[in-house]
């Protein structure tokens, strides 16, 4: 059984959207949490100074996926380091996308090199795995080599550090199915909503309404074809997770999408009524459980 964390939000600014420091009990560590809009005002706190790894979250201009970028930042010898790379970020023109940073350091700047780029290596693929959020990132980060004390030290501390991000209200590293699994083990917590299924054309599918939006199953069938009809959100979403499609249409990756209608859309190329499409194994429409 996991055990109770006492976390210390601050509230820097004295509200809940200026920057937020975390700190937790029996951590090292230190997170803020950076609006874009005041990176300016976040030049004052010493410990943005050190080195350190961030994370860069926005959304997709056209179809609204939530997106993140995971960076190291080391001191310069200007003495800055986490704020100096966000300011570059801030100051470039193709990364507009992003409004919101978050830091990790420590409170006596212990992070070295080695032990940024294993934690950024860790991170990216921690959360390319959960498969909530398009990770932005050109290529898998460099892991490093550390001895193994290094390493089980460095775990620890991104134990630590899931909590924090999930405290900040970014489920970046939690896996789709794991939360579904975790409901049915626990009994207060179960959904009482039904899988549904799709059919329609070559695509045939399963999923679920849940409270942050509706999950396509691995192993549905997708039609590959497009039709016209489909927007251009579910385009790039088909580009986007190309990857999780194999050649015979069938997803290996449960897939989260923010309504019905885009994840029957996703699946059966067409412009699709998701209340109309997605069905109850005895025939009940999405449109007719919600009337009920």
């Amino acid at each position: 059984m996991s055990r109770g964390k006492s976390l210390n939000l601050y509230l820097m600014d004295g509200t809940p959207s200026g920057l937020i420091k975390c700190t937790l009990a029996n951590w090292t560590g230190l997170a803020y949490k950076i609006p874009r809009t005041l990176l300016a005002q976040a030049k004052r706190i010493d410990f943005l100074n050190q080195t350190g790894v961030y994370f860069l979250f926005g959304e997709d201009g056209t179809t609204g996926d939530p997106q993140c970028y995971i960076g190291q930042a080391g001191v310069r010898k200007n003495g800055r380091g986490i704020h100096r790379r966000l300011d570059e970020h801030k100051r470039s023109d193709k990364e507009g996308w992003w409004t919101t940073a978050i830091a990790f350091t420590t409170s006596h700047n212990s992070f070295g090199p080695t032990e940024v780029s294993y934690l950024e290596n860790r991170f990216y693929n921690m959360a390319a795995e959960a498969g909530r959020y398009q990770i932005r990132n050109g290529k898998d980060p460099n892991p490093g080599n550390i001895t193994e004390e290094k390493e089980n030290e460095l775990e620890e501390y991104i134990d630590y550090a899931k909590i924090v991000m999930g405290a900040f209200g970014y489920k970046l590293f939690e896996p789709l199915r794991e939360k579904l699994v975790a409901q049915i083990q626990e009994p207060e917590f179960v959904s009482n909503e039904p899988v549904l299924y799709l059919k329609y054309s070559q695509a045939q599918a399963t999923g679920q309404r849940t409270a942050e939006g509706f999950i396509v199953f691995a192993g549905s069938r997708i039609s590959l074809k497009l039709n016209k009809s489909v927007g251009n959100g579910t385009r790039k979403r088909r580009e986007r997770y190309a990857e999780k499609i194999d050649s015979q249409g069938i997803l290996l990756a449960d897939l989260l999408f923010s309504s019905p209608s885009g994840a029957a859309a996703f699946v059966g190329g067409a412009s699709l009524s998701g209340n109309a499409i997605w069905k109850t194994e005895g025939g009940m429409s999405l449109g007719q459980l919600k009337s009920q």
